[in-house]
């Protein structure tokens, strides 16, 4: 019997996976039916990823404008239950994505773990601060008449953000800060390391994460950035993965035309603690004026 289940073992083909982009809870091919290559720390061939065009930018952008109105309705509670139990659900998937970490970027299997413990640590840690935020950043201001004066945060709107190289926990520090506060995104994941984004979307996918919340695009930053820094259905601007000083350059020029929030790149050690800054870039400050004793 150990020698027929051998002999099957040896017939067998592998089921090989399809990297595909994912959108509005949907995980389609491009719309331009391009692929590109994906290769390890050493260069050797790991899988085929969908190669996004300026129509999937766009799909991804109304997918996340549908998304947006329920989402940041929700309550601050809520959505850090949302932001836990994607934290939850990466841990049990933890075995594939640390060999993810691994053929992506070469580092061994502590370094690998310990990335992966991060992104679900990050995880966590954004969760608690969901319904914190308010009390640390709203205020009742002092005035000089019968008003009560209220300020407090909301969310911005759809977010463009291109991640950074680091392929999972800095995936994780640009887009957890940016839908706890109640925002939406779109993602260009890291060009060369696509994998763990989309095995990160498949998480996401499975954790009670609403669809249109986060939509991830993989391939070229080039193409797909200048887009969506014009687009004027998008309200807000991630740089951090953007090393091109002119490319960033031109991406802030385009950001203007309707006075997208944009978060400049710059040296940034995204393994250090996380702060409140990421937080507090993509949310407005709403001030209400009550008179007194009405």
């Amino acid at each position: 019997m150990s020698r027929d289940r051998t002999r099957r073992d040896a017939d067998r083909i592998d089921v090989r996976k399809t990297y595909k982009l994912y959108v509005g809870g949907a995980f389609p091919r491009s719309e331009s039916a391009r692929s590109y290559e994906v290769t390890d720390a050493r260069g050797g061939f790991l899988a085929n990823a969908s190669l996004a065009s300026r129509k999937d930018g766009r799909d991804a952008v109304v997918a996340a404008r549908k998304a947006f109105g329920s989402w940041s309705a929700r309550t601050p509670y809520n959505r850090g239950q949302v932001v836990y139990r994607i934290a939850e659900v990466l841990e049990s998937r933890r075995d594939q994505l640390e060999r993810e970490v691994r053929e992506a970027t070469g580092v061994n299997a502590a370094g690998a773990r310990a990335e992966v413990d991060q992104a679900v640590d990050r995880l966590v840690w954004y969760a608690g601060w969901a319904d914190k935020l308010a009390q640390v950043v709203g205020n009742a201001n002092p005035v000089a008449g019968p008003y009560f004066n209220l300020s407090s945060p909301e969310p911005t709107g759809v977010v463009a953000v291109l991640a950074p190289a680091s392929p999972l926990l800095g995936l994780v520090s640009v887009v957890a800060p940016v839908i706890t506060t109640g925002n939406t995104c779109v993602v260009v994941a890291s060009q060369p390391h696509p994998l763990p984004a989309i095995t990160l979307a498949e998480v996401m996918a499975t954790a009670d994460l609403p669809g249109g919340v986060v939509n991830v695009l993989t391939g070229h930053q080039g193409e797909i950035a200048p887009w969506l820094a014009s687009h004027l259905d998008v309200d807000g601007l991630d740089l951090t993965g953007v090393d091109d000083v002119d490319l960033a350059r031109d991406l802030e020029v385009a950001a203007a035309d309707n006075l997208k929030r944009v978060r400049r790149p710059g040296p940034e050690d995204l393994a250090a603690d996380p702060r409140l800054d990421r937080m507090t870039r993509f949310v407005e400050t709403k001030t209400v004026w009550h008179p007194v004793g009405t």
